[in-house]
């Protein structure tokens, strides 16, 4: 499911400012591409709390002028109005795929015999989980 929004840019300092008004969100970048990139991180963050209940997205007119009705912390009604559009299912897909931190304690000994044969521990851990539950787990990658 892809979804669409208006949103604003604009530069404040060597910082890109980027509001979504439908939904009331801000973030930012360091440059326009990274600022776009950081809307559609947004939007899909949101997609995936949200889930079916997104805002419709309003026409450039009703962005506009909730742009300007927002103006008391900055005002973005005159910066670079884009579209920004996001897949939801893509981007929950990728989502679920990131990597995530875990820490994990084992013997001193241990940790040497596994750095003397060279051993990636990320990817023993995660052979061993798909062994223990029986996942089918492609561990070319």
């Amino acid at each position: 499911m892809k979804v669409t929004y208006p949103v604003f840019i604009k530069q404040s300092g060597e910082d890109f400012l980027v509001y979504i008004p439908d939904l009331d969100g801000y973030t930012e970048g360091k440059s326009l591409a990274d600022a776009i990139e950081m809307a559609r991180d947004y939007i899909g963050l949101a997609g995936i709390e949200q889930e079916e209940k997104l805002p419709k997205a309003s026409t450039y007119e009703e962005a506009l002028l909730i742009a300007k009705d927002n103006t008391e912390i900055f005002d973005y009604s005159d910066g670079l109005q884009t579209i920004v559009d996001v897949d939801l299912i893509e981007y929950k897909r990728q989502y679920d795929n990131r990597a995530v931190r875990k820490n994990c304690t084992v013997p001193y000994w241990m940790t040497v015999k596994a750095d003397e044969a060279g051993l990636n521990y990320s990817r023993v851990l995660q052979d061993a989980i798909a062994k223990i539950l029986n996942l089918n787990y492609n561990t070319t990658n």
